[in-house]
């Protein structure tokens, strides 16, 4: 059998197909695996440290003292209270209310360059427990009890990063905070939040992880303290919180009971500035 002779070029050209599918073959492959999907809104991704670059909210604080009411909460039985600075600053007779019409004179601690401010009384309540040392996550949920409007009432919040708080008028200054989004609240509460300043933002364990110092209304906005500024604010006062306290879970089912119980036992009470300085 006689097979026809093949041209040269097209041995030629299948030596050379053979030699560069080997040659590709060996070649080491490190291709990157592809990136995870995102997360939508980037939920549970860890929250970074302040930065000047944070976007930035523009509030005016009133020339005269802080507003009539506000809301405070005990970190210690020996009688050391957290609230936003805006609530008592250039008060010269705040006090702490315990019962109606009844209230325990309160001093007042503010801390150059943050937010929080300390109240000491003579005696005190049962403290909450604090999680200033907890990474904090976008998406997290907090739940903020205290006295908006001048009553009893509470909010839930969800995490939604880091702003700066820039302060206009008494008191200038400018402050990283955290800003959360409000997604509920108490039934029947309507329009602003006012009085609701200086309450705890509890996690789901009860552990205060800001105060309350302001809202957005329009936005669905609500500002807290990072949990740096709490610290900054008991140094100095000089003020110890208790070295233990006990929590209770809050979720989105019992977060309004939740507060009420903390009303009633006077972890969060109302403080009221009765004259100013």
């Amino acid at each position: 059998m006689h097979f026809p002779r093949l041209p040269d070029w097209l041995v030629y050209l299948a030596i050379v197909v053979a030699l560069t599918v080997a040659a590709i073959g060996r070649q080491e492959r490190a291709d990157a695996p592809p990136a995870p999907p995102p997360v939508a809104g980037e939920e549970g991704a860890p929250l970074g440290p302040a930065s000047p670059f944070d976007p930035s909210v523009v509030v005016r604080t009133p020339d005269g003292a802080g507003p009539d009411t506000g809301t405070a909460f005990s970190v210690s039985d020996s009688g050391v209270w957290l609230t936003a600075r805006h609530v008592v600053e250039g008060c010269a007779k705040a006090v702490v209310v315990v019962a109606e019409g009844r209230g325990v004179a309160a001093q007042v601690h503010i801390a150059p360059g943050s937010e929080a401010a300390v109240l000491t009384t003579q005696g005190g309540a049962p403290a909450l427990p604090l999680g200033l040392s907890l990474p904090l996550k976008r998406g997290a949920r907090a739940f903020n009890p205290g006295y908006p409007q001048g009553h009893p009432g509470e909010i839930a919040t969800r995490l939604l990063g880091r702003e700066n708080l820039v302060m206009r008028g008494r008191g200038a200054r400018t402050e990283a905070v955290l800003v959360w989004a409000e997604v509920g609240r108490t039934d029947g509460l309507n329009g602003t939040l006012s009085g609701i300043s200086g309450a705890p933002a509890l996690d789901e364990a009860g552990r205060v992880i800001g105060v309350t110092v302001g809202e957005a209304p329009r936005r669905g906005r609500i500002y807290t303290t990072t949990p740096e500024a709490i610290t900054q604010a008991f140094a100095a006062a000089g003020a110890h919180p208790a070295g233990f306290a006990p929590g209770q879970a809050i979720a989105v089912d019992n977060y309004g009971r939740v507060a009420d119980t903390l009303r009633r036992d006077l972890r969060v009470a109302q403080v009221v500035c009765l004259a100013s300085s």
